[in-house]
């Protein structure tokens, strides 16, 4: 089978370019391992809500109009947003198609899948950042007696053994579960590392607003001073509540979470800690307060200077934080270290040391291959569903270009053709 551009990965970034190839015509396919959002209805947890508002939740010709603008969707809504957009822009997608290997092949690519082969001229990687645990190699240490729990398999309190948890991993992800686990009535230790500290709500307005509005989302990758530090600052301590409230270390200490610092081993029943915790957290804390001044200083240049600037008190840490844990007191290791993509079925060139993609905004280290969905790609917004968009439109110009340097006499037949996007935006 034959095609000019094969996207792998039916998610949002996918689903993005697919409707940006089909406004410029080009025929291609969305090859899907699942369905639709295969990673929303699979590797979240029950209670989980986007950490942005509904009115951010916008794709290209398609966005909120619904009576909740600053609400956060639930994952069964944040699936029917996706099945919804998939099927508003009649995305050419096949799903249940598993890609077993790319290869490079003379016209361009080849494509195997455990539902047949096809051959094109590019291929777009939508396939996710967050596709493996990024876990210490230490984690096979941990005891017979204490269960070891991935984030993404992690669902509700009641799949967890009675007794302690510990949650290793405090950006987004970690403190969320360290809330919901620890008021099931499962004590909570934190192993706290790196971590962004953020205010759900700030003079009056969603934090996300105000980043939006003043254009730090908007920076771009060729902005930034070291861009592979960038690319792996963690995920802002947000939580998607419509009471504005803010969870951060403070929060859960409030409610009886106990704080330690990074977890730096396991030897013999113990967990280890490091003595870090408290410059981990006054670091956060200065990294919160320069996002806020940057806010200040555009809101005072627009003449916004009412609601008055905040400041939040300091990040609360014991005077000795405990350095080890016994784990007989402990059921359960709850792993929020984050994850990695799986490029395992890639056979080409094109991969760092750590297994990353070689690319410079999207534009693999090979030619006719793009990538799409990771930190920061083009820009700060890249991972959102908002910033899909913007990148998917800037990657498909790259590669319609590179579609016409190559065009051959004979074209590839088309599979499919693309609909007329020259309607208004389409509302959800």
């Amino acid at each position: 089978m034959r095609t000019d551009v094969i996207v792998i990965g039916a998610g949002h970034a996918g689903l993005a370019m697919s409707r940006h190839l089909a406004a410029r015509s080009i025929d291609h396919v969305v090859l899907e391992r699942g369905e639709v959002a295969n990673s929303w209805k699979t590797e979240r947890w029950d209670s989980l809500r986007l950490l942005t508002p509904n009115w951010q939740s916008r794709l290209p010709g398609y966005e909120y109009r619904g009576d909740d603008p600053e609400g956060f969707r639930t994952m069964p809504e944040t699936i029917a947003f996706l099945e919804g957009y998939a099927r508003a822009i009649a995305a050419p997608v096949r799903t249940r198609t598993t890609v077993t290997s790319v290869r490079r092949a003379e016209d361009g690519y080849a494509v195997s899948t455990d539902r047949g082969a096809w051959r094109a001229r590019a291929v777009v990687l939508a396939s996710g950042a967050c596709n493996l645990p990024s876990v210490p190699p230490f984690a096979a240490a941990l005891p017979d007696s204490v269960a070891s729990v991935y984030s993404k398999d992690y669902r509700n309190p009641a799949q967890l053994a009675e007794g302690g948890v510990l949650v290793v991993g405090a950006s987004a992800t970690g403190v969320q579960l360290a809330e919901e686990i620890q008021r099931s009535g499962r004590p909570v230790t934190l192993a706290v590392g790196e971590h962004i500290r953020m205010p759900r709500r700030y003079r009056g307005r969603d934090i996300q607003w105000w980043m939006d509005t003043a254009g730090i989302l908007e920076l771009r990758h060729d902005e930034v001073d070291d861009l592979g530090r960038a690319r792996n600052v963690p995920s802002l301590q947000l939580t998607g509540n419509t009471e504005g409230r803010t969870t951060d270390l403070n929060a859960l200490t409030a409610i009886g979470v106990r704080l330690v610092g990074r977890l730096a081993g396991l030897r013999e029943g113990k967990a280890l800690f490091s003595g870090s915790l408290a410059n981990q957290a006054a670091l956060s804390d200065l990294k919160m307060n320069r996002l806020l001044d940057a806010i200040d200083a555009w809101a005072s240049a627009q003449g916004l200077d009412a609601p008055p600037r905040e400041r939040f008190a300091p990040t609360r840490i014991e005077a000795l934080p405990a350095l080890s844990l016994d784990l007989r007191g402990i059921r359960t290791v709850l792993w929020a270290t984050g994850y990695r993509p799986d490029y395992s079925w890639l056979e080409l060139p094109v991969l760092d040391r750590k297994g990353r993609i070689r690319h410079a905004g999207g534009v693999a280290d090979a030619p006719g291959l793009y990538v799409l969905g990771l930190p920061f790609l083009r820009r700060r917004k890249s991972a959102l569903i908002d910033g899909a968009g913007d990148d998917a439109r800037a990657l498909s110009a790259r590669l319609a270009a590179h579609l016409d340097a190559t065009a051959k006499a004979a074209p590839i037949p088309r599979i499919a053709r693309a609909a007329d996007f020259a309607s208004p935006a389409i509302s959800f």
